[in-house]
């Protein structure tokens, strides 16, 4: 079985708790990753490094990148696949099954379980040896459940010594990991319950959308825009590319409580 790391901040003993339930009633094994806060990012704030991307990042960003970084290096220490999970990340009781399944597989360095109601440009075609995985051409959202393996995650290690930028974006903007999605997506996270027709296990609140983080206004520059609107054409461009082989598909996911 692939074992689970879940990325969780010291004061959401509520998400931890609930992430104990779900993963032992499972049969995942996993063990809890302590969040990096926003009080303990290294380098400074104002470094260079954070001003690279298409925005500004917020302090709480940076902290969920670092903290995503921190699980990329456990899956090298680790050396086999993990499962990354945020702590308010919703599991489909099939999970287990399909990590079973895939955890032989070789040439995927990178599989999504999540869904965010967004279209993704996944393959017309199936892996070959396992129907429920196609391969993602372009995401546009989502770190709260993935397989990592280790050639994945050094890859994307080595694209936030260059640039920095969200968690899911630097893994989205990674089109040189071999990326895949689960089909039909096992996970969604708590906010968007609402969205599928489901209630959410916790009433929780972001710390990016709904605290202190809301009220940061980062200046954009011209060269924060530019950088946005060549990540939109680097996008387009893949759309085209792939267009014989993946097509857009909205996924709805397949969350069957345990």
């Amino acid at each position: 079985m692939i074992k689970t790391l879940v990325l969780n901040v010291d004061a959401h003993t509520d998400r931890m708790a609930f992430q104990t339930e779900q993963l032992t009633t499972l049969g995942i094994p996993f063990s809890r990753l302590p969040a990096v806060t926003p009080t303990e990012i290294d380098p400074p704030t104002d470094a260079d490094h954070w001003q690279n991307w298409e925005r500004p990042l917020k302090d709480v960003e940076k902290a969920v990148l670092l903290t995503h970084c921190n699980a990329w290096q456990a899956v090298i220490a680790e050396d086999a696949p993990m499962l990354i999970l945020e702590d308010d990340a919703w599991l489909s009781k099939t999970t287990p099954k399909f990590l079973k399944m895939v955890k032989q597989l070789t040439g995927v360095e990178h599989i999504t379980l999540e869904t965010r109601g967004r279209k993704k440009l996944i393959a017309k075609s199936a892996h070959p040896d396992c129907q429920n995985l196609h391969r993602l051409y372009q995401d546009r959202t989502g770190a709260a459940a993935y397989i990592l393996w280790p050639n994945g995650a050094q890859k994307l290690l080595n694209r936030t010594k260059h640039s920095a930028g969200l968690s899911d974006a630097v893994i989205c903007a990674a089109y040189d990991v071999s990326s895949w999605q689960a089909t039909p997506p096992l996970a969604i996270q708590f906010d968007m319950c609402a969205t599928y027709g489901l209630v959410a296990p916790l009433t929780t609140t972001s710390a990016i959308t709904d605290g202190p983080a809301a009220r940061e206004k980062p200046v954009k520059t011209a060269r924060h825009k530019w950088r946005r609107v060549k990540s939109q054409i680097r996008m387009g461009l893949r759309e085209v590319i792939k267009s014989g082989i993946a097509h857009k598909q909205y996924l709805q996911p397949d969350i069957q409580p345990w």
